[in-house]
């Protein structure tokens, strides 16, 4: 972690003498309210030192807390060092009050600052392995899959109770939703994880092949069958098998799919032999089976035979904060990746994520995220670098950051409370707050503190 101190101080001197009691720290110093909000969000430090003395009342303390609380609201997590005179010690207990996380009394010693400002960053360390922690107990416990909304959730905990049952399963969902991955973690979690998972996407094979693909064939069953092949079925033998887009297998194809999953033997093509295949079956599709069942373009005994157990996989869309989380993970992964060192998304970036529909869905924002980690130049990835398409009456809500930001922290607060039972102190600790400023907040936003 690259650490950066931020000093607000409006004494030329003590700036000087500051800045140099820090090594491998990246510092910057502001002398008053604005340049002290400016650098906060141009270089996000860990660690704030912040004098209560600044223009235009440098013998009184106003404007200091004035800065003070506008840190806590901007940057909740970022540990702030008031800075006090001897004779200021009520300033310093009703800073530590308000939510900064410890206090300093002139005169300067360099020892004891850099002691104090380094435990300050420690402390930050710890907590943001701490919320790493939590969020992983918190999202989706499942290889691939990235989630915390509950309609994602929910997806995820029918994932982990069929998975040890050996039922067939049919995953329903919009293309780029993930339905793969969520076979595999089927898979992944059943008694069978040890042999082979076998995919095979039947729209992406021309139908005179598909069947050849799934049932394999016998040397010599057609032109160019030089040795017998096994195919996807067998070679799943012991394992699972996942048929990706099975609304879209031929007719013809489907009843010899439906004995199959009847009799589990298969003959391949050419053959006479039946081969029996201890199998579990994963079916996936985007598209509607009640509907082509009716059109007589699926047959109805062979959907009720793949949907012993439906999963029904929503949309990005309707998965309320999971674009956020999703974006910030690949972010990560993909900056990694491409050597880009840490990268973050503005917040016009986050704003437009969340706005986005997201047609694509998982798999549109892959691609989305990966060129916009490549083409991002600084440490801050913005809405141009995504290049996301305009949605209609966006831009209101892209640009009203204030009223995004406080949405949001709206949001976060109450599931926390509930989470917590309103139990005060817990939900401060899993929001990474203290009590006071939980309670600021709470009163900002009118937010009951029990429940009602």
């Amino acid at each position: 972690m690259q650490k950066k101190l931020l000093i607000v101080e409006d004494d030329p001197g003590l700036q000087s003498q500051m800045r140099w009691c820090f090594e491998d720290t990246e510092v910057v110093v502001a002398d008053d309210r604005e340049s002290a909000i400016a650098q906060l969000r141009r270089i996000e430090p860990q660690v704030v030192t912040l004098d209560l003395g600044l223009p235009p009342d440098p013998g009184g303390s106003s404007e200091g807390f004035a800065v003070l609380q506008e840190i806590l609201t901007l940057a909740p997590l970022t540990k702030i060092i008031v800075v006090t005179g001897r004779e200021e010690r009520e300033n310093a207990v009703k800073a530590v009050g308000m939510g900064a996380s410890d206090y300093y009394q002139k005169p300067l010693d360099a020892d004891i600052l850099a002691f104090v400002v380094n435990r300050a960053f420690r402390h930050f360390e710890l907590e943001q392995e701490n919320r790493e922690l939590q969020e992983t107990k918190s999202t989706s416990r499942l290889k691939g899959i990235i989630a915390s909304s509950p309609e994602m959730l929910d997806v995820c905990r029918t994932v982990e109770k069929i998975a040890p049952a050996d039922v067939t399963t049919l995953i329903l969902g919009e293309t780029g939703t993930g339905k793969e991955v969520l076979a595999r973690a089927v898979h992944d979690l059943s008694p069978r994880r040890d042999h082979n998972f076998a995919a095979i996407n039947c729209a992406a094979i021309p139908e005179n092949l598909l069947e050849s693909e799934l049932f394999g064939y016998e040397k010599g069953a057609f032109t160019g069958a030089t040795q017998m092949k096994k195919g996807k079925i067998e070679m799943a033998n012991g394992g699972t098998l996942f048929l990706d887009e099975i609304g879209d297998m031929p007719m013809p194809l489907q009843a010899k799919m439906l004995r199959f999953l009847q009799e589990r033997v298969i003959e391949r093509v050419g053959g006479t032999k039946e081969i029996p295949v201890d199998v579990r079956v994963i079916c996936a599709t985007h598209q509607d089976l009640s509907k082509q069942i009716t059109q007589g373009e699926f047959r109805e005994d062979l959907y009720y035979r793949v949907s012993e157990i439906t999963i029904n996989v929503p949309p990005l869309r309707e998965r309320k904060g999971d674009a956020q989380v999703i974006a910030q993970a690949l972010l990560k992964n993909f900056s990694k990746q491409h050597d880009k060192g840490t990268l973050s998304f503005t917040d016009e970036a986050i704003a437009k994520i969340q706005n986005y529909p997201w047609p694509g869905n998982v798999r549109e924002m892959i691609n989305k995220v990966k060129r916009a980690t490549i083409m991002s130049e600084g440490k801050r990835v913005n809405a141009e670098d995504l290049e996301l398409a305009h949605v209609e009456g966006e831009v209101k809500d892209i640009f009203n950051l204030r009223q995004v930001r406080e949405e949001a922290e709206k949001s976060v607060i109450k599931q926390a409370l509930d989470t917590c039972n309103y139990n005060m102190s817990k939900a401060a600790r899993i929001l990474g707050v203290t009590r006071p400023t939980l309670y600021s907040l709470t009163d900002k936003y009118n937010i009951p503190t029990q429940d009602n």
